[in-house]
């Protein structure tokens, strides 16, 4: 039975931490499995005869398909519980992740794609959802951090990856495909055998059960959808995803043209660069986490602690202002580094919200909800960032400044909605 918040529990054991080390490898596979198209394009293109237009139609069919997928997935994992609703989610990615392998037309990759979205979406709804059944409040940021982390240690990953297949193992992309679809199959078989209740693990020391159970109880099982949209607390945590998520996606498939056009750079070949501003984005997701756990750790209010965090978050972003005007690209490096971990640090706070907001059974519908109106986001910023870079010759300010922005605007809509990120009550 969970304690009450009057009750002094003080953390003990670290079973809890498999259960971040089981995420954080999800994590890494999600984003190889979703980066090594956009790495392949190249190739793919020759061999199929793909024009511009094609390929935005394929990215375009994933990014629709990843949306939509977030309000399937999120109920799902509400209905069914994380164990079963992520397995789910983990074998439909896989599967559209194998179909790449078989597709020869733009019509079968795009089909492919939209089972890999719908597939991929489930993922940040049962990562949270996880987190909230394993951590609490205090220190949930901190595990969340550290999940959020393995995104961007994907997409390093998937350069060495396809050169191990292709190169060393001498794979064609088709095969490459099919055979790194069993990291699907490993992961399945890891979450299905590793996951679940933290009572039911019987790994859980009494000790460590009061931990993750000393939040006050919850007194609503869960919220549906109808009540879900009409919450304020939901739009809060929507807006601020559909405001900054955009950044995330320009970053992901802008970037290699940015350096590519500013300062000659590829950065598929010349890794150096993106390790490095990667890397950086990890330390501001951990770092994020790390802040407003601590800060509730310190006896602050959890409004305080998210919402301090959020807008320093958001400061770290700015120095994208200046980034158009360098010659120097390390220093440009070093800047967009910058600004993704002020990115990450936020992604990490703003997924906090919902466990913070809503009981355990509706947290999933709720980062589905978000995960929706960032996906919508990401596609308007991809046709809007175009439009841009033709009307001003390519050039990246006035999108980089827009990027500076969203971070204080959904900090305000977050604050506006919900004043003092109290619990839904029904």
């Amino acid at each position: 039975m969970n304690q009450t918040s009057a009750t002094p529990v003080r953390a003990s054991g670290r079973y809890r931490w498999s259960i971040v080390a089981l995420l954080f490898f999800a994590t890494t596979v999600n984003y190889i499995d979703r980066t090594m198209l956009g790495l392949l394009a190249p190739t793919l293109g020759q061999d199929l005869g793909w024009s511009e237009d094609d390929y935005g139609t394929i990215v375009t069919a994933f990014q629709a398909a990843y949306a939509c997928g977030f309000l399937l997935m999120g109920w799902l994992i509400d209905r069914f519980g994380p164990k079963i609703g992520y397995a789910i989610a983990i074998t439909v990615w896989t599967l559209g992740h194998v179909a790449h392998g078989f597709a020869s037309s733009v019509a079968s990759f795009m089909a492919a794609r939209v089972v890999l979205g719908v597939g991929e979406a489930g993922h940040f709804p049962a990562v949270v959802r996880a987190s909230s059944e394993w951590f609490p409040q205090k220190e949930r940021a901190f595990a969340i951090g550290w999940v959020n982390s393995a995104t961007t240690i994907g997409v390093i990953l998937t350069a060495p990856t396809l050169a191990l297949c292709m190169v060393t193992l001498g794979l064609d992309w088709r095969e490459t495909f099919i055979y790194t679809g069993i990291a699907g199959v490993v992961l399945l078989a890891l979450w299905l055998w590793h996951f679940s209740d933290p009572r039911q693990s019987g790994k859980v020391s009494e000790g460590e059960l009061a931990w993750i159970e000393h939040d006050p109880p919850e007194r609503v099982e869960q919220v549906g959808w109808r009540t879900l949209v009409t919450r304020r607390e939901a739009w809060a945590f929507a807006v601020a995803k559909f405001l900054t998520d955009p950044v995330w996606f320009l970053m992901l498939f802008w970037l290699p043209k940015y350096f590519n056009s500013t300062y000659g750079v590829d950065l598929k070949v010349v890794l150096l660069p993106m390790v490095v501003m990667y890397l950086l984005s990890d330390a501001g997701s951990i770092a994020g986490g790390w802040l407003s756990s601590r800060l509730i750790h310190a006896g602050r209010s959890v409004n305080f602690a998210r919402k301090v965090t959020l807008l320093a978050s958001g400061c770290c972003v700015l120095p994208l202002l200046f980034v158009t005007q360098l010659d120097s690209m390390w220093i440009a490096v070093v800047l967009i580094g910058v600004a993704l971990a002020g990115h990450q640090s936020f992604s990490t706070n703003l997924l906090s919200l919902p466990p913070d907001m809503f009981p355990k059974r509706a947290v999933g519908s709720a980062i589905g909800l978000g995960g929706f109106a960032g996906g919508i986001g990401g596609m308007i910023m991809a046709k809007s960032t175009g439009l841009v870079l033709d009307a001003t010759g390519g050039n990246y300010t006035v999108i980089f400044m827009a990027c500076t922005v969203v971070y204080f605007l959904a900090v305000l809509a977050i604050h506006l909605l919900s004043p003092r990120l109290a619990r839904v009550e029904v």
